[in-house]
């Protein structure tokens, strides 16, 4: 069995708890109260999308190449 890496963003929403998406799989998306159970959510909805992917014979996203930073500007808004 092979340990798939996937970056998640966590979006705190106004009224309570946290919505999650994952870049590499477009609309996979899910929510949790705490962060704990955003990222609990966030694992659950990966496997599943990939258990769907593999079982339509489709690629898998890797994320082997994805570099990432934050880039910091300036604004008068």
């Amino acid at each position: 069995m092979r340990v798939l890496n996937y970056r998640i963003f966590l979006r705190r929403e106004s009224e309570g708890g946290y919505t999650v998406t994952v870049p590499s799989l477009p609309g996979c998306v899910t929510y949790g109260d705490t962060l704990d159970n955003a990222v609990l959510m966030a694992k659950e909805a990966i496997e599943l999308y990939i258990e769907t992917l593999d079982s339509h014979g489709e690629d898998i996203p890797l994320e082997d190449n994805i570099f990432e930073t934050t880039v910091a500007v300036e604004s008068n808004a």
